[in-house]
């Protein structure tokens, strides 16, 4: 061996054994959840996040004394659901859901927020407008299986932006396509935008009380036609029509402005609530036949109190409470739909047909909510609607409808 490759070879060890060694740097592992609250996949710190959670409503409806037509009776999954959500670091949140319930896939959430700084949050895509109160209410919230008339009047699900912030004062505005009464959309329909917009404040807050009160709007235009109308149905608690405009070639379109406000308000002291709100549309509407041109602009109205009671001591909230195993929730509610007197004048001629369209319904309803283990909840709601007009059979008013709902979901 040269004196070259000895001197070299003596310098590898010298710096082999005088280097400290270098400690290996952990790989960040993150983390994998799975309990009563769904299924996560996250980063150590939780800034990257994917979150799995679902919902299942599988339930029955019973019709009494011919209130409803035979094929009515059944059992049905009301909706099938499987939510996913995360976040891309400390800005970014995401939520996509959509529906297999009612026989149909529809995409029912699908949009992403973004965090601008100072508690405001910018949010696009399809979701919720801030206009009702028991719509805000989760699916899996809801207290007496269906939702009452007046989020009939209420916007569902629409596409758009908005910005909201606030918390003991909470506010939002946005700008969407625009959708029919108590309907969701996935496209503009007619071209004409729609603003909508909430403020609601909470001036009374505890650890076991809390008073929230507030208001929702929205304002645009709407332009149908008679084969596209843009105008939709009211239905009762059973799902069936209550208020209908008449439809065909020369049918009631929406033709012009449409408004909506709704005040509401809640109230939870420990195991008792109340949540009440009201409504009203003016849609401008208008119909063309062959011998008439005619034009209105109809205000509609529906008002709903909705009372809740755990027998168990549960504490109530807005959102659906963590009760403990075997909990037991009493609820009640009353609400009516009034529709305007002139959607039925002028024979012939008119909006509505009165022997098909009641211009009233009158709603109340008891039941029980329990909620056996976490994650599962059992439902049994009595609702009876009594109806003014609309009574194409009886020649009067219509028959009241009398219906038995009962309901077993499952979240996670």
């Amino acid at each position: 061996m040269n004196n070259r490759m000895t001197a070299r070879i003596g310098l590898a060890v010298l710096l082999a054994t005088s280097i400290p060694a270098i400690p290996a740097i952990a790989a960040d592992p993150g983390r994998v959840d799975a309990g009563s609250g769904g299924f996560s996949l996250s980063s150590a710190d939780e800034a990257w996040e994917l979150r799995l959670r679902g919902l299942l409503h599988v339930d029955g409806r019973y019709f009494g004394d011919d209130s409803a037509p035979d094929n009515d009776n059944e059992w049905l999954l009301r909706r099938v659901r499987l939510q996913m959500e995360g976040s891309f670091g400390e800005r970014i949140e995401f939520r996509l859901m959509p529906d297999f319930g009612n026989g149909d896939t529809q995409i029912v959430d699908a949009y992403v927020d973004a965090k601008l700084g100072g508690g405001v949050t910018l949010r696009a895509g399809k979701y919720k407008p801030p206009v009702g109160l028991e719509r805000q209410q989760s699916a899996s919230s809801l207290r007496m299986v269906e939702r009452s008339i007046v989020s009939d009047l209420l916007p569902n699900r629409d596409i758009g932006l908005q910005l909201s912030g606030g918390e003991r004062l909470s506010w939002a505005v946005g700008i969407f396509n625009g959708v029919d009464d108590g309907r969701s959309g996935d496209q503009d329909d007619d071209g004409n935008q729609e603003f909508a917009a909430r403020l609601f404040a909470e001036p009374l807050k505890s650890d076991d009380s809390v008073l929230g009160i507030g208001i929702g709007a929205t304002f645009g235009s709407t332009e149908g036609n008679a084969l596209v109308p843009l105008l939709n149905t009211y239905r009762s608690p059973g799902q069936n029509a209550i208020f209908l405009y008449r439809v065909g070639l020369d049918g009631t379109f929406a033709d012009g402005e449409r408004l909506r406000l709704a005040p509401q308000f809640y109230w939870y002291n420990g195991p008792l609530g109340l949540l009440g709100e009201w409504a009203r549309v003016s849609q401008d509407v208008r119909r063309v036949g062959a011998d008439f041109d005619r034009s209105e602009t109809l205000d509609h109205e529906a008002w709903q109190l909705t009372a809740e009671w755990f027998l168990t001591g549960d504490k109530a909230a807005f959102r659906d409470p963590r009760s403990a195993a075997g909990a037991v929730q009493l609820v009640a509610r009353v609400s009516q739909l009034t529709i305007d007197d002139a959607a039925f004048v002028g024979g012939d001629s008119s909006f509505a047909n009165p022997t098909l369209a009641a211009s009233s319904a009158d709603t109340w309803g008891v039941g029980v909510n329990w909620y056996p283990i976490e994650g599962l909840k059992g439902s049994l709601i009595y609702q009876q609607t009594s109806f003014e007009g609309g009574g194409a059979l009886t020649g009067g008013d219509r028959r009241d409808e009398k219906a038995l709902f009962v309901r077993l979901q499952h979240g996670f």
